[in-house]
This record gives structure tokens, C-alpha cells and sequence, in this order.
């Protein structure tokens, strides 16, 4: 098991921050993993997957972990359903493609998000009305501490909206992750813009919802190779009823999406739009001008220029509309 000495992180993450991980390895299977953990147990330690949720800010004195498990598994399957594994390493959307093209339904709302399948449970990734949670039945991973071997079932992760364990604790190496997936599809109108690309075909193939969801977010969001970014870097926030009524008497067209609980979701693009940001620059770093919630990089290698800004967008959005944005990326 190599382990490699001052590697460069800038092509690890998608915003291409330079900082220098002192130790990196890059262990191919969960014994291998458990191999490099045990060999240095008293090393800080940080699992980096294909860099989408993540940027540096400083130089990182202690191990990176690059998990690089692949393949598509089969594990059983009957008439109605199917389930299968994959590696953490896998493409995040080459596995929805896969699927798509077996006619596998559940992951196709998911389809061009960017990042690898590891780093899927940590976030639940979502979209288009569909978390990851709602397929995954069990994450396999390797104790940080320890270097065994463990598994989660679904109620075992903790999953909640852009959120996890896996998030929580940080004590876990994702090797693998299973999921559920329907034999048949049945679409299920939730959003406009989706059901205005299908041009209000009631009844689209799996395909049909893939391809018309890689042009919306083709059109809405930056190829990362030409211009960094990490995808959505805040949480939609979620209101009380009081904080929405406060809210909605500032911004009477506030888009708002009840999750139960008598709480209600909504816009951290809208909000941010309103605050006056969307399109704003500050030196190589702004928000996009096509979405306000993707802050991108034009062409700093400093993840402190970065981490001022997303700072400056929150304050700001708080000092406006009493809103504190939790980012869904990682500052390191």
C-alpha cells in the first residue's frame, strides 16, 4: 500500500484551492483501507471523494484518504425490484446513467449531480423532490479509529434533509453503498420547470426525465472543468412558522415548501438573489450569474478569497432578511 508524501490537493477539489496534504493514499479495496488506517493510527485524517463538496483553505498536516473502490454489482433482484452496489469511487452520475439504461427507477431525479457514489449518503443528496436516502438500503464503511469493517442500515445512517451521519461524525470510511431500485416508473409531477422540459408529456420514459433534467441543470449551472465551483453551496433553509411570516412580510413572493412539523423550505437561491448577489464578483470569486446559489471561482487558487466571500454573501443575507445560510460545502 503506497503512501505518498506533500501531494498537491488543487485537481482533488472542484474549486482547485492549492493546499498540500503531508500523506495521501489512495487504497483500492476496504482491506487496503484498513491497512493505511492502521499503519498510522495517531495521524489527523480527512476522506476526500471527487472534491464537490469540499475546498482548502490551508495546507493539510496529516493523511488524505482517497478512497478508489469502482465497479456495479448486482446483489438480487425479483420482478418488481432490484438491488445493487456500488463502489465508493464510482461516478455519482455514471451510476444513474447505468440505471436509467437498465430501467431502474429511483436515482434518475439525481442524474449530473457531480461527485462520486461515497459521498452520496453523506450529503443525501437531492433533488427534484428525490433524496438518495429514499433508495439507499445499507452503507458499508471502514472505522476511522479502529480500521474494521462495519455496515449501516438506512434508520442506522440518521438520514435528514443534506444531511447524515456520516456527516456528523466523520468516523466512518464509505467503501460501498447499496440501493433499491423499482423495476417500473411511474412519473410524478412536483416540479414546473421539470414538467414544462418534458413539454407536459404526463407519462415520460426514465430517459426522457434524465435527459430533460441534464438540459435544465446544463443550462442553470458551470461545467466545473471550465469554471470551479461545488455545485449548490448552501442549504435551503428551513423556517419556523413564525420566521416564515417574518419573512414572507419582507418578501411577500418568497417561495416556500412545507416539510411537516409545521415547517416550511425555501430558496436559499431566492434569498441570495434578493440580497443583490446573484451575478456579483468580488476579485476571482462570485456568484453566477445564471444561479445564485453557485459560487464560483475565476480564477484564484486561494481558498481564503473564497471563504471571505461566502462569508460576506451570508452576513449579508442576514442583515437583510434574518436568514443565516448553512453551506452544504466543506471549508477546510
Amino acid at each position: 500500500m503506497i503512501t505518498q508524501h506533500n501531494i498537491q490537493l488543487q485537481p482533488y477539489n472542484s474549486f482547485k484551492t492549492k493546499a498540500v496534504a503531508r500523506l495521501f493514499s489512495e487504497p483500492a479495496n476496504a482491506e487496503e483501507l484498513s491497512e493505511i488506517l492502521n499503519r498510522f493510527p495517531e495521524e489527523k485524517k480527512l476522506i476526500l471523494g471527487a472534491g464537490y463538496n469540499l475546498f482548502f483553505t490551508e495546507d493539510f498536516d496529516g493523511l488524505v484518504i482517497r478512497p478508489a473502490m469502482k465497479g456495479i454489482y448486482l446483489i438480487w433482484e425479483n420482478d418488481r425490484e432490484v438491488e445493487l452496489e456500488a463502489g465508493a469511487a464510482e461516478d455519482w452520475d455514471h451510476l444513474v446513467e447505468w440505471t436509467v439504461k437498465n430501467g431502474y427507477a429511483g436515482l434518475e431525479n439525481l442524474s449530473l449531480i457531480p461527485g462520486s457514489v461515497g459521498a452520496s449518503p453523506v450529503q443525501n443528496i437531492g433533488a427534484y423532490g428525490r433524496e438518495v436516502s429514499e433508495c439507499i438500503t445499507l452503507v458499508n464503511t471502514v472505522d476511522v479509529q479502529s480500521g474494521e469493517r462495519k455496515s449501516f442500515t438506512t434508520d442506522q445512517c440518521d438520514f435528514s434533509y443534506r444531511d447524515s451521519i456520516f456527516k456528523q461524525n466523520r468516523d466512518q470510511v464509505i467503501t460501498s453503498v447499496r440501493f433499491r431500485l423499482e423495476k417500473s416508473y411511474t412519473y410524478l409531477e412536483k416540479y414546473v420547470d421539470l414538467s414544462r422540459e418534458l413539454n407536459s408529456n404526463t407519462n415520460p420514459t426514465l430517459s426522457q426525465v434524465r435527459e430533460a433534467i441534464i438540459r435544465i441543470r446544463t443550462r442553470k449551472l458551470p461545467d466545473p472543468e471550465k469554471l470551479p465551483n461545488a455545485g449548490s453551496f448552501f442549504k435551503n433553509p428551513i423556517l419556523t412558522s413564525k420566521e416564515k411570516e417574518s419573512l414572507v412580510s419582507l418578501l411577500p413572493d418568497l417561495p416556500l415548501y412545507t416539510t411537516g412539523g409545521n415547517r416550511f423550505k425555501t430558496s436559499a437561491a431566492y434569498l441570495i438573489e434578493k440580497a443583490g448577489y446573484k451575478g456579483m464578483r468580488r476579485g476571482l470569486v462570485g456568484v453566477y450569474d445564471q444561479h445564485a446559489l453557485i459560487i464560483v471561482n475565476h480564477g484564484t487558487d486561494s481558498g481564503s478569497e473564497i471563504a471571505a466571500f461566502v462569508k460576506e454573501v451570508q452576513q449579508e443575507v442576514f442583515r437583510q432578511y434574518g436568514v443565516m445560510l448553512e453551506p452544504e460545502v466543506w471549508i477546510f
